[in-house]
């Protein structure tokens, strides 16, 4: 494919935006080679500024669950944005989705909205640590919450050992309180809250892993999760940014039947537009101010734009059943078919699958936590990345995310993306 207005427009941003882009994976930096312009989406296809087709498997990594400039959507926009676009005042539809949201989802009494995933889930570590008394937090190495600098951390050499920044800027104050666990690892989840007595506020987790690949939970880890938290006085927190409304209507805590303390949404929950929220039952959000100290504003939280996207998804995601299901099958048909031709062409992989997130991994061993993801064959990647994108396939450019189907695509879709995957499989 030619990419010449892209590469032109490449050289353009790099003049005035940092690396050219305005969040680093775009960059190809990854993959190598130029970032693609994107011109306009409808449905499962993306128009690049050379007026190429591509199929999308990213979704705006998530929330385009029914397609890109679905009609909904996009007329709840335009409806809205008529009558104004930013008031810093209550308005009625923030009350019409906080109340959709809570009856979708289990175990949550009140929500409140922010602009984006990060946002959230730097407000649920800022209210676990005021409800409970308490500094440190436990996440997992591959988890990605945003860039936060509570969440920028990387391991130290031991259960007890504190983490250190991996980002200039993230202060050595900051990071001793956030300490690092080894994803679907309960022992050693343990071992941190037993050397860290009496000091934990919350553990933070993606249920389903999206920022290493997709990584599922291992069976029973999250109940485990639970009880230790539940022994130990911890708040257990869901970021559920990227499964939350994707995975079922109430998101992983109703697909595992675990019920988490704060649960944190992004994406799905403003259809596509910046949006982002964290719910829990009463006792907690009403720690939040104005009725309790825990302290989080935000001039553009519950943007009526944003409301009023994310009320018309949630709206069709609660009333059609029949989407997860169609989710999930068009899914396992492209697991599936993908299995076939890379075995075929006799191509090391595994591949993890849940709901309707998806990853291939260029390695041969079960792809549990970020230690096994980075055994992958990045090579092999890059040159299946842009194998892909010759055919008109567009994936992540990056070996450590997840694929994303969106309903809008077509069986003819997905077949004409895994005959895609077997031209490509046979130059590897």
């Amino acid at each position: 494919m030619i990419y010449t207005r892209s590469s032109a427009l490449f050289v353009q941003a790099e003049k005035v935006i940092p690396g050219g882009v305005n969040s680093p994976v775009r960059a190809f930096k990854g993959v190598g080679g130029t970032p693609i312009f994107v011109k306009e989406a409808k449905g499962a296809y993306l128009y690049d500024e050379d007026g190429n087709r591509l199929i999308d498997y990213i979704n705006s990594w998530g929330p385009m669950i029914l397609g890109h400039a679905f009609e909904p959507v996009v007329n709840a926009v335009i409806e809205k944005a008529k009558k104004g676009t930013s008031f810093g005042m209550p308005t009625e539809i923030e009350t019409e989705i906080a109340e959709l949201a809570v009856s979708m989802v289990p175990n949550i009494d009140k929500i409140r909205f922010v602009n984006s995933g990060t946002e959230a889930c730097m407000s649920a570590v800022r209210l676990a640590r005021g409800f409970t008394g308490k500094d440190k937090i436990i996440k997992f190495a591959g988890c990605y919450h945003g860039h936060s600098d509570s969440f920028l951390i990387q391991a130290g050499s031991g259960a007890s050992t504190f983490g250190t920044p991996n980002s200039p800027g993230v202060t050595k104050g900051t990071a001793k309180d956030t300490l690092l666990a080894r994803y679907n690892d309960i022992d050693n989840v343990n071992e941190l809250i037993q050397a860290n007595k009496n000091e934990i506020a919350c553990i933070i987790i993606e249920p389903v892993a999206g920022n290493m690949g997709c990584i599922p939970p291992a069976k029973g880890f999250l109940k485990a999760l639970r009880d230790l938290c539940d022994a130990n006085d911890v708040l257990l927190v869901f970021d559920e940014v990227m499964t939350g409304f994707r995975l079922a209507k109430g998101g992983a805590q109703e697909l595992y039947n675990i019920n988490a303390d704060i649960v944190c949404f992004g994406k799905v929950i403003g259809g596509g537009l910046p949006v982002g929220a964290f719910a829990a039952r009463n006792e907690i959000m009403n720690q939040l101010a104005p009725l309790g100290p825990v302290y989080q504003a935000g001039t553009l939280s519950g943007n009526p734009l944003a409301m009023a996207a994310g009320l018309a998804m949630l709206t069709e995601l609660n009333t059609k059943d029949e989407i997860f299901e169609r989710l999930a099958r068009k899914t396992e048909y492209l697991h599936n078919g993908i299995t076939k031709v890379l075995t075929g062409n006799n191509i090391t992989h595994t591949i993890n699958r849940v709901g309707s997130m998806v990853s291939v991994h260029f390695d041969e061993g079960a792809v549990i936590d970020f230690e096994t993801a980075a055994k992958g064959n990045n090579e092999t990647f890059k040159k299946f990345f842009h194998g892909l994108l010759n055919e008109g396939i567009y994936i992540a450019p990056s070996a450590f995310e997840t694929w994303f189907i969106t309903d809008a695509l077509t069986y003819e879709d997905l077949d004409f993306t895994i005959n895609a995957i077997n031209k490509v499989a046979k130059t590897l």
